[in-house]
C-alpha cells in the first residue's frame, strides 16, 4: 500500500476502493490500479493508449508504471455516481452515459486495437462457480447462442467496421471530473460487438431490477445519438442475446459472492437467478 501511495505523487486521504484481482486505491485527487503479476502487460498498454486517442470520452491515464512485479495505472480521481443521485428523481445520468455510449461505438477502431474482453468474462464467471453451479443457471449458460469464448473469436470476423467497445459497462464506469461526465475503466476496452455494452443494464430491466422509465431514457438517449449497436424498430433483436448472456454472468456472480462471504443470496441476486430459470424455460424443448 505505501508503495502505491508514493507513486501516486498525490497527497491527501487515502482510501481502498476495491481489492479483490486488482487493488484500486485513491490518494488524494490521484487514483492508482495495481493488476495482477501475471496481467498481460502489452493489452494493458495497448488500451491504455486508445484512451489517449479517445481522450473526449475515456478519462486519460496519467501512466503506467510496475510496484513489486505489478504493472499500475494512475488515474485522475473522478467522483461516481453518487447514492444521491441513485435515489433523487431523475438524478442518474442515464442519458449522458447513453450519449457517451454512442460516440464510443461510432468511432473508428485504430488498426491492431485488442479485442474487446466483455463476452469472455461470462465464461470465468461460470467457472468461478465450479461444477456445483446452480441448476437454473448451468441450464440458461447452456442455452446460449454463442459460448462466450466463440463469440470473442468470431467478433473480428463479424465486426467488419471495428466497433469499439467499452466490454464491462455499468453505472460505476463513469464519473465526474472537470465539470462532466467520462468514461472509466479500459480494462475490456477493445474491439467488439456494442450491444454488449447495453446488455447489463437490459438485463437489470429484464429482470425487474431497472425501472421500465430508467430503462427508456436510456435506451431512448442511446438510439437518438444514433449509437449503432441497435436498430430503431426493434432493439431486442441485437439485445436479446447478449442480455440473456449478461443475466446468466451476473446471477454467476452473485451466487459465487454469497458462497464466498458465507451468506444467503440477495434480493437481486434472486431476481437473476429467477430469470435465468425464465431462460432455460424458454429455451426448453
Amino acid at each position: 500500500m505505501t508503495d502505491l501511495v508514493q507513486v501516486s505523487g498525490s497527497e491527501g486521504p487515502v482510501h481502498v476502493l476495491k481489492d479483490t484481482r486488482v487493488l484500486v486505491v485513491r490518494v488524494g485527487a490521484v487514483v492508482v490500479k495495481a493488476y495482477p503479476d501475471d496481467a498481460d502487460e502489452d493489452e494493458l498498454t495497448a488500451r491504455l493508449e486508445l484512451c489517449r486517442v479517445l481522450g473526449d470520452l475515456l478519462l486519460p491515464p496519467l501512466g503506467l508504471v510496475r510496484v513489486g512485479g505489478r504493472p499500475v495505472t494512475i488515474w485522475p480521481a473522478g467522483d461516481p455516481v453518487t447514492p444521491e443521485d441513485l435515489s433523487g428523481p431523475g438524478g442518474v445520468p442515464w442519458e449522458e452515459a447513453a450519449r457517451l455510449l454512442a460516440a464510443l461505438h461510432s468511432r473508428p477502431a485504430p488498426s491492431g486495437a485488442p479485442l474487446s474482453g466483455g463476452p469472455a468474462r461470462l465464461a470465468r464467471a461460470m467457472a468461478r462457480l465450479g461444477a456445483d453451479s446452480p441448476p437454473e443457471i448451468a441450464a440458461a449458460y447452456a442455452s446460449l447462442p454463442e459460448p462466450a469464448q466463440t463469440r470473442q473469436a468470431q467478433t473480428r470476423q463479424a465486426h467488419t467496421q471495428q466497433t469499439l467497445t467499452h466490454g464491462d459497462w455499468h453505472l460505476g464506469q463513469i464519473v465526474r471530473h472537470d465539470g462532466r461526465w467520462w468514461l472509466i475503466d479500459p480494462d475490456d476496452l477493445g474491439i467488439g460487438d456494442p450491444a454488449w455494452d447495453l446488455a447489463r443494464p437490459a438485463a437489470w430491466f429484464a429482470s425487474g431490477l431497472l425501472e421500465p422509465a430508467a430503462w427508456q431514457r436510456f435506451l431512448g438517449a442511446y438510439v437518438q445519438a444514433a449509437g449503432p449497436a441497435v436498430s430503431r424498430d426493434d432493439p431486442w433483436r441485437e439485445l436479446d442475446a447478449p442480455a440473456r448472456a449478461l443475466t446468466v454472468q451476473l446471477a454467476a456472480t452473485a451466487v459465487a459472492t454469497a458462497r464466498h462471504e458465507g451468506r444467503p443470496l440477495d434480493a437481486a441476486g434472486e431476481a437473476l437467478v429467477s430469470s435465468c430459470r425464465r431462460i432455460a424455460a424458454a429455451d426448453a424443448p
